[in-house]
């Protein structure tokens, strides 16, 4: 394992900035007819967000339990409860959310 000393965590520690983690819920609609067409627009809508750079990590969880999903926004809480207020599924109670603020490391990203 890689040795890392305080002072290498501390310069590492310094360079994290804010995001916000949303926990994507199964809401009292999940099941409705026509579902489909909803979670296809939230689909779209989270591919224009991850174009627009605000929504670098999205996960989608399909272990049949009521997360539905995982993001993480390079927003603040109220400018990603905006995003997550006016998206189609979440109007349409499809999908509740949960937001936490979080920090990390600009740059990183999940393996290829």
């Amino acid at each position: 394992m890689t040795m890392i000393s305080d002072e290498s965590m501390k310069e590492m520690i310094a360079t994290t900035k804010d995001y916000c983690l949303v926990l994507l819920k199964a809401g009292p609609n999940r099941n409705m007819a026509g579902v489909e067409a909803i979670i296809w627009e939230h689909v779209r809508r989270n591919f224009a967000i991850r174009a627009e750079g605000k929504l670098p990590i999205v996960c989608p969880v399909s272990d049949g339990s009521d997360l539905c999903g995982i993001g993480i926004f390079a927003a603040g809480i109220a400018e990603t409860r905006s995003l997550m207020d006016h998206d189609p599924a979440v109007q349409q109670g499809v999908f509740t959310y949960d937001l936490h603020p979080c920090r990390s490391f600009p740059g990183d990203t999940l393996p290829g």
